[in-house]
């Protein structure tokens, strides 16, 4: 590794450590004579900082700055250590932006060495390492993958089963090979029938993780199928208010952020209803971190329309039944908040 001055992101992660102490290492083989420092800088976007620096950041830095401290050992006192938040006043998003702040804060600070965590992705949703490595050498940054073992993840093969895993794939294998097959005739069932029952003593026990309540299952496809044309028809209305901004003289847009915590919970809920907003013209799911979703919405009325909770409401509706549906939407709950934290008469006194 070349340069004395050697920048680490870092987030979180399996390897954080390991590339710490990798860190540590380059810097106490640095050349004799120089005067070496580690810059530890944790990426905030604008959007999680509200006041005072997230407590996750802080928190971590000071666990960098002991692990650091350890690895030194005896080094310690002829090698720089620092520590900062970078970016907290920009919105960063994609690779590029977490290259800007990065390469700024190495341009400030005369760094010329980049060290990378395998595993920093402080996006969280598609891979970042990639690009923002790229992206780097062409601000003129050295940079290094730090090469530390990445931990294995094993699952169990077989699982816990009930016969309402059976019972779906099995029906996923039939419907499968009568939809290939084409016809519904004798031959084509029989035989369907016989690879189904194969395909699910085969598999039930590898497929499907936890158990399946049948009835449950098919009530959300019930509900499924009632949400499809109501998606549909919420996807044809916001086309026509999209097409009169696009032909209106004035073009009435507003584009703006938007966040909220959405009352669904787990993958697939949150997962339906990040792409229903993005099928719906006028609105883009930017990012979703659990709940907490970030919605980029193109006018006023596209807004409203997603924290009036519409398409929220529906999603629950699919998931967890009528009586999910009648929680209050993002707006009203975000007012319900506000009502809450406004002090009272006897307070104001």
């Amino acid at each position: 590794m070349t340069g004395t001055q050697i920048l680490v992101p870092v987030r979180d992660s399996v390897t954080l450590r390991n590339t710490v102490a990798y860190a540590a290492e380059s810097a106490v083989d640095a050349e004799p004579g120089a005067a070496p420092t580690l810059h530890f800088v944790y990426p905030v976007s604008e959007r999680v900082t509200v006041g005072d620096p997230p407590e996750d950041a802080t928190e971590l830095l000071d666990r960098v700055r002991a692990w650091v401290a350890e690895d030194l050992g005896d080094n310690a006192a002829s090698i720089g250590v620092e520590t900062a938040l970078v970016g907290p006043d920009e919105y960063l998003f994609n690779p590029g932006d977490y290259a800007d702040v990065l390469g700024r804060y190495a341009a400030e600070n005369d760094v010329e060495t980049v060290v990378l965590d395998p595993e920093f992705n402080p996006s969280g949703m598609t891979p970042l390492l990639p690009p923002l490595e790229t992206e780097l050498e062409r601000a003129g940054l050295a940079v290094e993958i730090a090469p530390v073992e990445r931990p294995t993840r094993r699952f169990p093969l077989a699982r816990r089963a009930g016969l309402g895993q059976f019972a779906v794939l099995f029906g996923w294998a039939y419907g499968f090979y009568l939809l290939v097959g084409g016809t519904l005739s004798t031959f084509d069932l029989a035989t369907g029938a016989i690879s189904g029952l194969v395909v699910a003593g085969l598999l039930w026990r590898i497929s499907l993780s936890g158990f399946v309540d049948v009835s449950r299952l098919a009530g959300r496809l019930g509900r499924l199928v009632v949400y499809a044309p109501f998606l549909l028809w919420e996807i044809a209305k916001a086309n026509f208010q999209i097409a009169y901004v696009v032909l209106h003289p004035d073009l009435p847009i507003d584009p703006e952020v938007v966040e909220f915590d959405a009352a669904v919970w787990s993958e697939l809920p949150v997962t339906t209803l990040a792409n229903s907003i993005t099928l719906t013209p006028g609105t883009l799911t930017i990012d979703v971190s659990r709940r907490h979703f970030t919605v980029h919405a193109l006018t006023d009325g596209a807004r409203e329309d997603l924290l009036g909770g519409t398409l929220e409401r529906a999603v629950r509706f699919v998931f967890y039944g009528r009586s999910a549906a009648r929680i209050p939407s993002p707006a009203e709950r975000d007012a319900d908040s506000d009502d809450a934290e406004r002090p009272t008469e006897g307070e104001n006194a």
